[in-house]
């Protein structure tokens, strides 16, 4: 597990900060006075462009960095990423991806604030990242029938594979319950098996098992696709006009939901489908009944609302992509996810031309900011970063010693070299050389060079990987 100093897990749950303004967050509460003054450092250094970047998920292949993507962080001030589509090439190559993009929260990009990077690894269809290094996962049905304590330690397995391929954030677990007579016809979720189960209260088990052992990995996660996609037909992803005409405010299908926010679950995504019984005349994404109403009051929820794709999603069409991440915002979402790179001038352009003209709107985009990097800083993302200079100096050895979880020396010891050559995979003899050259690289995602030892491109590219684990 990652070592990064953390504020205490759960704490962005108590720690709504309602905001007047773009340029004045208000007071923290009490209780969440650590992550809520990291935030608000970070929150002050930042341009007004660069706090609505905060606002954004943007898709990137998870093969690797797109132009398209590279962009959306470096003038846009996109400060969140997914690894969409698949990857077979194992953990190795998304550590060099990962690091790359870290590498991209600059200064004048971010306002040095790391990047989320996302994936959807909830198993069985829906793995983005697989190959060496990364379990193949069963579906979700399937891991239902495990005992908890199994799914648990298999979860923080997958989720420390996760991790260590410099992943911050999983979209996962699926709490949509699907009634077991309509599965094979439920498009979204029960035709792939992503449910863990046919009855809320094995959802609520098995998938709260899933969230505990991935969140034991140190992973933010996400819990979709709220109110629930299991009472649909449709999939939101290529249909218009999806609709729910069963769930209410007091479903029992919202008790998976429910329980996942009475422990602590960061973020929770939103539904693109209709809820006829809840609001016949939106998305959910869109309703200030269902994000609002059902998810903040009625659930109690404080931590940062997710949309789901409003990129490419038939789902939305009919908005223009501005127009999708305004009508999100202004229901009381924080994170506008578009796996669609090429939508994000548009949507950023819409959401600051509205918040310069509308303070209402101008304080809601102020609170979401702020849930946002109160996230991060409960998850540790606005902590102490190392310098990429390429030295293996006192400060360098001694994260790396954090990461391994040996003795903090800041002196390169044969303790520290055998853990460092265990966790490469070559053999832990406290020597090192070529072969443990050639092993960290591999592990790191870069080409052998032949180094017989440590060489300033490789420490440097050591220091960008644990800047994404620590």
């Amino acid at each position: 597990m990652r070592t990064r100093s953390r504020v205490t897990r759960g704490l962005v749950i108590g720690a709504a900060v309602v905001a007047v303004s773009v340029g004045t967050p208000a007071a923290p509460r009490a209780e969440a006075a650590t992550a809520a003054q990291l935030a608000s450092a970070a929150y002050a250094r930042m341009s007004t462009a660069q706090r609505i970047g905060q606002l954004f998920m943007v898709g990137t292949p998870a093969t690797g960095l797109s132009s398209a993507a590279a962009r959306a962080i470096t003038t846009s001030h996109v400060g969140n990423v997914i690894l969409t589509g698949r990857s077979t090439a194992g953990a190795a190559p998304v550590r060099a991806l990962t690091a790359r993009l870290d590498r991209l929260a600059t200064g004048s990009a971010t306002a040095g604030v790391p990047l989320w990077v996302a994936t959807d690894q909830e198993g069985g269809y829906v793995q983005a990242l697989q190959g060496t290094g990364l379990s193949r996962m069963p579906t979700a049905l399937t891991m239902g029938t495990w005992s908890t304590t199994t799914l648990t330690s298999s979860a923080r397995t997958w989720g420390l594979q996760l991790r260590r391929s410099g992943v911050d954030m999983n979209l996962a677990p699926v709490l949509d319950t699907v009634p077991a007579a309509t599965a094979s016809t439920n498009q979204p979720i029960g035709r792939w098996q992503r449910e863990f189960g046919h009855t809320p209260s094995v959802v609520t088990a098995k998938g709260g098992a899933f969230l505990a052992g991935e969140r034991g990995a140190d992973l933010a996660m996400v819990a979709k696709h709220f109110p629930g996609l299991g009472y649909v037909t449709g999939n939101t992803d290529t249909s218009a006009g999806v609709t729910d005409t069963v769930t209410t405010t007091t479903s029992a299908s919202l008790a998976p939901f429910r329980s996942a926010v009475a422990n602590g679950i960061p973020v929770v995504m939103m539904s693109s489908a209709v809820y006829a019984r809840i609001d016949r005349s939106r998305p959910a994404v869109f309703s200030p009944a269902v994000v609002t109403g059902l998810l903040r009051t009625g659930l109690g929820f404080r931590g940062v609302v997710m949309s789901d794709d409003l990129g490419n999603a038939r789902a939305v069409a009919a908005w223009s992509p501005g127009e999708r991440a305004v009508r999100f915002l202004d229901a009381g979402g924080d994170e506008v996810l578009t796996v669609d790179a090429a939508t994000i001038p548009a949507m950023v352009a819409a959401v600051t031309t509205r918040a310069a003209t509308d303070p209402v709107f101008r304080a809601k985009v102020a609170a979401a900011v702020m849930r946002v990097l109160t996230a991060k800083a409960a998850q540790g993302l606005l902590g102490a970063r190392l310098a990429l200079d390429g030295s293996l100096g006192p400060r360098t050895v001694s994260a790396l010693q954090r990461w391994l979880g040996v003795p903090v020396t800041g002196t390169l010891g044969t303790t520290t070299v055998r853990a460092l050559q265990t966790r490469v995979g070559t053999t832990a003899d406290g020597r090192w050389g070529p072969a443990s050259m050639r092993a960290l690289q591999g592990y790191l995602g870069i080409s052998t060079d032949g180094a017989r030892t440590w060489n300033a491109r490789t420490v440097t590219q050591l220091q960008a990987y644990l800047d994404t684990q620590l």
